[in-house]
């Protein structure tokens, strides 16, 4: 077992692509028997058709009728959520955002609510999906894509991590080809900021100036955008409303310990003290941004790629697993690698697990406490950086290679 587990020779295109169709007829099965005992917006257990979409699309009504600060008051977003629902018991979704997703939300809130839970999330996930076979070509790509347990966590919460995962894997994958394009693609995480907070120190360290310039005025330039729209009221209410964001959401975890794929939430549902689970966040944020920056400046393109994906949901204390869509690019980074270079021990196998954790890592969570959301990414990102130290820093070095084999 532990040879085939090795080798990966479990792993062939004939049980992946069965894999993958079974997955894709769950989704499809699951969307709609939720759509055909919905009613109006609402599904059967009175939640918003794709949930947290509720907050995006109240935030962009509320900046539409001339009341985008108030978007930040929990109350006043509550009232609007319960007006688009025409319900007074639905539950509540709070806007955490800063004002530049509010740009995005206020032009979807033009469209009916289903019009625009599908238009967002169709659009979004046809940008992911096209970055991944940017990244790794092939017939196989778009099933394995469409079919990631990571995709069908993400349309049923209406969320944007497809957003995030194509500008994030797309500005990776043109950095070398388009810096500037590279740049302005990166700059635009300033909507989700806590995936950005390591792509500084990576292009610093790819030494890619244009690049960082690109990024530095797309960021800008959206929020001048918010500035000139709405004026500095907007942030003014997004910056108040940060302490008890902090307070509810990421400390007391109102979320859900076991929806939360970080150090910091792994360590807060074993009864750690906050400074201890900052601590511990602390250190995997130090460790994943010192692992992005080393593969960013001395590793292969596709592997510097893997590793700055993974080590974006690493370095935030707050990201949930609908969020794990990011490591979708991270797995076409190291199957474009392993195509070209070839396949070590074990990493199929890894893989496999990162690509189905999202599957069942929230219910193993949920009874044992065993994080196994961020175990797998973890893993991906060891992956990454071993790929880097045996083919690209240490190239003469032996090591155990599977020969022969190609995704």
């Amino acid at each position: 077992m532990w040879a085939g587990l090795a080798s990966g020779d479990w792993v062939n295109e004939r049980r992946v692509r069965r894999v993958c169709w079974l997955l894709i007829a769950v989704t499809l099965l699951s969307a709609a028997a939720l759509l055909l005992t919905a009613s109006g917006t609402l599904d059967h257990l009175g939640r918003p058709i794709g949930t947290d979409f509720s907050n995006v699309y109240a935030a962009g009504r509320m900046a539409l009728s001339g009341h985008a600060a108030t978007a930040w008051s929990w109350p006043d977003h509550y009232q609007v959520q319960q007006a688009v629902h025409h319900s007074a018991t639905v539950p509540f979704y709070g806007w955490h955002y800063p004002p530049p997703f509010l740009l995005l939300a206020a032009l979807l809130a033009l469209l009916p609510y289903l019009a625009a839970l599908a238009l967002w999330q169709g659009a979004t996930l046809a940008g992911a999906v096209l970055v991944v076979r940017r990244i790794a070509p092939g017939r196989g790509t778009l099933l394995a894509a469409l079919a990631a347990p990571a995709t069908f966590v993400c349309l049923g919460h209406g969320q944007n991590a497809f957003l995030t995962a194509a500008l994030l894997g797309g500005g990776l994958w043109l950095l070398d080809r388009r810096p500037w394009l590279a740049g302005l693609l990166l700059g635009c995480l300033v909507y989700k900021p806590q995936f950005a907070l390591l792509l500084p120190v990576v292009l610093v360290a790819a030494g890619n100036r244009r690049a960082f310039l690109g990024a530095a005025a797309s960021s800008l330039g959206l929020t001048a955008a918010t500035l000139a729209i709405w004026g500095w009221p907007v942030w003014q209410a997004f910056l108040d409303s940060l302490p008890l964001t902090r307070a509810v959401v990421i400390e007391a975890g109102e979320t859900g310990w076991e929806k939360i794929v970080s150090a910091f939430a792994a360590a807060r549902a074993l009864g750690a003290p906050l400074p201890l689970a900052y601590a511990a966040q602390g250190l995997a944020t130090g460790l994943a941004i010192a692992g992005a920056a080393a593969a960013a400046r001395w590793a292969s393109p596709a592997v510097r790629g893997a590793a700055v994906c993974c080590a974006a949901v690493l370095s935030t204390p707050y990201v949930l697993d609908y969020d794990l869509v990011i490591l979708g690019p991270a797995i076409a980074f190291i199957v474009a690698d392993a195509r070209a270079r070839g396949w070590l021990s074990w990493e199929k196998s890894l893989l496999v697990l990162a690509y189905a954790a999202p599957l069942f890592g929230r219910q193993v969570a949920a009874f044992s406490l065993i994080p196994v959301d961020w175990l797998a990414t973890a893993a991906l990102f060891a992956v990454a950086l071993r790929r880097a130290w045996l083919l690209d820093l240490n190239a003469r070095a032996p090591w155990r290679r599977v020969a022969g084999q190609r995704s």
